[in-house]
């Protein structure tokens, strides 16, 4: 690795940081947690004894887990001796503003400043730093749950220094994350721009009528997310060419697809409409508790990980 990672502190234990929280302490980090919430400690527990048999269940050693995490009484507790900073605060720009000058000044010179945003750019709240400061700050966005899902979105601010880019690859590698650096700091980065593009047309089929919500969602994980979750679109594009690949697929049936398949619908953006959109999930999965549907996906997500764990030591 460029450095070494021994402490890591998490800003923010809403549901994204306290997922970082066990992840990092399973990885055998010391970290520190920063989070104004009354529950805290309440939250902590919960969360590590909630997440500590799916992080077992990955071959990751948990003995000793929570004795790894401590609560930092405010940030400049937390990141006082990190090595790392994962930020995961509300998506307001003077928030992170705020924030992060803080981290800046407390944090030990070395160490990477990451954020979890998962629309704001980096450089939209670095304008005010030092250029050596600014030069450690870049966005690390994970999926929910980051201690299951392994992307991360590695994206670099117009200050971000190389090294730092680097820096980030190596310690979420370190954790058994896969990271990708985006080079291009494009509203919503990667992910969630192809998540929001599919949902749209999601809400526009179901809107006009031509499938319910729980129906959509079979489509998916029983076609497209099977497939996606083994190849991608792209390399799934490239098999469904046949041996002529993605060249053939794009000359051939591509062209007769674009005959035949308008573009993406936009759903209605009217109030009636989205409040029929949302009973209508609502119907679909309300006679669950979030934990019961978290449970399940989660339960879900373990098997699919597994899995791919198989295969890939198969042809190894």
């Amino acid at each position: 690795m460029t450095r070494p990672f021994r402490t890591a502190a998490v800003l923010g234990a809403g549901t994204i940081g306290l997922s970082w929280t066990a992840l990092f302490a399973a990885y055998g980090l010391t970290v520190r947690v920063s989070d104004p919430r009354e529950d805290l400690a309440e939250a902590v527990a919960d969360a590590l004894k909630q997440y500590t048999p799916h992080l077992a269940a990955r071959g990751l050693d948990v003995t000793g887990l929570a004795d790894r995490v401590h609560l930092a009484a405010d940030v400049p507790e937390a990141v006082r001796d990190a090595d790392v900073v994962q930020e995961n605060g509300p998506e307001r720009v003077e928030f992170k503003k705020d924030l992060f000058a803080t981290v800046a000044r407390l944090a030990p010179a070395h160490a990477l400043l990451l954020s979890s945003s998962s629309a704001i750019p980096s450089t939209a709240f670095t304008s005010d730093l030092a250029a050596g400061d600014a030069a450690r700050v870049l966005i690390g966005h994970p999926f929910n749950p980051p201690h299951l899902v392994p992307l991360v979105e590695v994206v670099p601010g117009e200050r971000t220094g190389e090294d730092a880019v680097r820096a980030a690859v190596d310690f979420y590698t370190s954790v058994g994350r896969t990271p990708v650096v985006e080079r291009e700091e494009i509203p919503g980065f990667v992910g969630n721009r192809l998540q929001n593009a599919l949902s749209r047309e999601a809400a526009y089929l179901v809107e006009r009528g031509v499938v319910t919500p729980e129906d959509l969602d079979k489509v998916m994980t029983n076609s497209l997310g099977l497939r996606w979750a083994t190849v991608g679109p792209f390399l799934g594009a490239h098999l469904g060419g046949g041996p002529g690949g993605y060249r053939h697929l794009v000359e051939h049936i591509g062209r007769s697809m674009r005959q035949t398949v308008p573009g993406p619908g936009t759903p209605s953006q009217t109030e009636d409409q989205q409040e029929r959109l949302i009973e209508a999930v609502e119907k679909a999965y309300g006679s669950s508790t979030y934990s019961e549907l978290t449970e399940t996906r989660d339960r879900r997500q373990l098997a699919v990980l597994a899995a791919l764990d198989s295969a890939d030591k198969e042809e190894n």
